[in-house]
């Protein structure tokens, strides 16, 4: 992470004294995409913490000035350390509030954005400029070959996001990888699109093709960012129905909430991404819902300590109510078959039935047998039936970085 980030403000410095230097080519050139590049990071920030918030105005307008060798039929010399400059002041002004308030995402992104720009330009601008293109210059071989660099450059950008999130997180990088390269089929594939498209209209229509091509950007950044409220707002109704065990008195405060981040993070561990994290988390918020057809309330909620049979009896509960509500039957399952033998189980459901029995273990006190570590002994001798050993590992492996929420518990 320090690498990157050291990389990225080393680059970053060189361009700018290098441009204030010599002064700006094409001054304005620089101003229109430098301020198109502020307006679509401006508008990329407002995302919940952890959620994914692409900027597909502000990335391929950086993109395409990186790829741009042409502006109303005349040739550019801005150059590489230019671009770099461009998209530092554009990226930095665009993230001034964010910068603020979460200085550490923003910083990530800066730099994301300057390395991966930068391979954009490094590839382009000293070939187009000294005419090695030759007959690649012209047609549609041109546009083939600004979309061969889009590519490259987009799946360096998704190396480095992947390495950031495994600095920050310390989850596997190999599922971090495989999550990011399948964001590039989606938002990624019509950012790099964009890109070889306005750098192609620049050079035909020059700088009135902007507004053109960048109005349809922004409303389908908006468009993303009204999805992803549907989608926070369907989450939070899930976790408001968890806690119906807690308003209940069935399950202690926050017991919910512990469970499901705890089984993401193993999940994580686990190599689990996309639409298997969204089922182990829905699935780990309404684990215990069960337990509200039940006529005498489990003492404590802890439902870890139960005998086998009223563990299922919970479980197929729990499954009935949860295929009442919309979710994917997919959660159902795996709440159904939590109580079952581990091998018999989904791997979300393994998950979820260690990090309760875990929870559950905890609750009494931090000494002894309700200690983090006298809990993990107890799920170690349950791996003969109960609990698979490698969910086990790797939960312990997640609270020995301090991804587990102990501190929560009360003592």
């Amino acid at each position: 992470m320090v690498a990157v980030h050291t990389a990225a403000a080393l680059l970053a410095g060189i361009a700018l004294a290098a441009t204030l230097w010599n002064g700006f080519r094409e001054p304005g050139n620089a101003l229109a995409f430098g301020a198109l590049i502020a307006i679509g990071e401006t508008v990329r920030w407002g995302a919940a913490p952890g959620e994914r918030e692409p900027a597909p105005l502000g990335a391929a307008g950086a993109l395409a000035y990186a790829l741009l060798g042409e502006c109303a039929g005349r040739m550019t010399s801005h150059g590489v350390l230019q671009v770099v400059a461009v998209v530092v002041a554009g990226a930095l002004t665009g993230a001034v509030p964010q910068l603020a308030h979460r200085p550490g995402p923003a910083l990530d992104h800066v730099s994301r954005r300057v390395l991966s720009v930068t391979v954009a330009a490094v590839c382009f601008q000293p070939l187009y400029n000294s005419g090695g293109l030759g007959h690649w210059a012209h047609g549609a071989s041109y546009a083939l070959l600004l979309l061969v660099l889009l590519l490259l450059t987009a799946l360096c950008d998704a190396l480095l996001a992947a390495l950031m999130l495994r600095a920050r997180t310390g989850f596997p990088y190999g599922p971090l990888l495989r999550e990011e390269l399948r964001a590039l089929l989606g938002i990624g594939s019509a950012v790099c699109a964009s890109g070889a498209v306005i750098a192609l209209a620049v050079a035909v229509a020059g700088l009135w093709a902007l507004p053109v091509f960048c109005v349809p950007l922004l409303l389908t950044q908006l468009s993303f960012r009204r999805y992803e409220a549907v989608r926070i707002t369907y989450r939070q109704t899930i976790a408001s129905l968890a806690r119906a065990t807690e308003i209940a008195g069935y399950t202690p405060p926050g017991h919910a909430r512990r469970v499901a981040a705890l089984s993401c993070a193993v999940g994580r561990e686990m190599g689990l991404s996309g639409s298997h994290l969204t089922v182990l988390e829905y699935a780990a918020l309404m684990h215990d819902i069960g337990q509200l057809s039940l006529v005498d309330p489990v003492p404590d909620g802890a439902t870890a300590l139960l005998p086998t049979a009223r563990q299922r009896r919970i479980a197929l509960l729990g499954g009935a109510v949860v295929r009442q509500t919309g979710v994917p039957a997919e959660v159902a399952v795996v709440v159904e078959r939590q109580a079952d033998p581990y091998r018999d189980q989904p791997l979300p459901a393994r998950i979820v039935r260690a990090v309760n029995a875990y929870d559950d273990l905890t609750r009494g006190g931090a000494e002894g047998a309700h200690s983090p570590l006298g809990a993990l002994e107890r799920l170690r001798l349950g791996t003969g039936r109960d609990y698979h050993p490698e969910v086990v590992e790797s939960l312990a492996r997640v609270l020995g970085r301090g991804g587990g929420p102990v501190a929560a518990h009360p003592g």
